[in-house]
C-alpha cells in the first residue's frame, strides 16, 4: 500500500488519516499501542520529507496479512521514499527548540529503523513488532506499565 505525498505540510494530516484507515482494514484497532505509535512515526517521517526536502515523497505501509487482526506477532513496516539525496541527520537540540527531534523519536519508538540511498533519492524505513513496546522492551498487550528512559508509561 502506498500514498503519494506532495511537498506540502498539509500532506502530513492526510498521511495520518490514510495510515489510520489502512490499520483499520488490517484488523489493528485504533487504541492498540502499535497503532498510536505508527501514526506518530508516520507524522515524523512524512514531516521530515515534506519540510526538509521540498520534494514529493511516497509513503509505503506493510501490514500483517490477516484482516482479522489475529497475527499479533507480525511486523509493521513504514517507509518514506523521497527524491532528495540528502542523508537524514539526527540533530541534538536544546529543551527550548520547537523542532529537530523527529529522528530521535523514530529511534526511540521503532523497534528498528534505517535508511538507504535510492537512485537520486533515499528511503527511510522503520519497523514495529506488533504487541511489543517501542524500542524492543517487554510486550504491553494488556494495560501493562513499562519503563522507558526512566519514565513509567501505561499502555491502555
Amino acid at each position: 500500500m502506498q500514498l503519494d505525498i506532495r511537498p506540502d505540510p498539509a500532506e502530513v494530516g492526510r498521511a495520518r488519516r490514510w495510515a489510520r484507515s489502512r490499520l483499520a482494514c488490517s484488523g489493528i484497532g485504533p487504541d492498540e499501542p502499535i497503532a498510536e505509535t505508527l501514526i506518530l512515526l508516520v507524522s515524523e517521517l512524512v514531516t521530515n520529507a515534506v519540510v526538509h526536502t521540498g520534494c514529493p515523497a511516497v509513503l509505503c505501509l506493510s501490514l500483517p496479512d490477516g484482516a482479522d487482526g489475529t497475527d499479533e506477532s507480525a511486523t509493521v513496516r513504514l517507509e518514506v521514499a523521497d527524491r532528495s539525496g540528502r542523508a537524514p541527520v539526527p540533530r541534538c537540540v536544546d529543551g527550548d527548540a520547537t523542532g529537530g527531534r523527529g529522528l530521535a523519536l523514530v529511534d526511540g519508538l521503532a523497534d528498528r529503523w534505517g535508511w538507504s540511498s535510492e537512485g537520486t533519492g533515499k528511503r527511510i524505513w522503520c519497523e514495529l513488532d506488533r504487541c511489543a513496546e517501542p524500542g524492543g522492551a517487554a510486550p504491553v498487550c494488556g494495560g501493562a506499565t513499562v519503563t522507558y528512559d526512566g519514565l513509567a508509561y501505561e499502555a491502555v
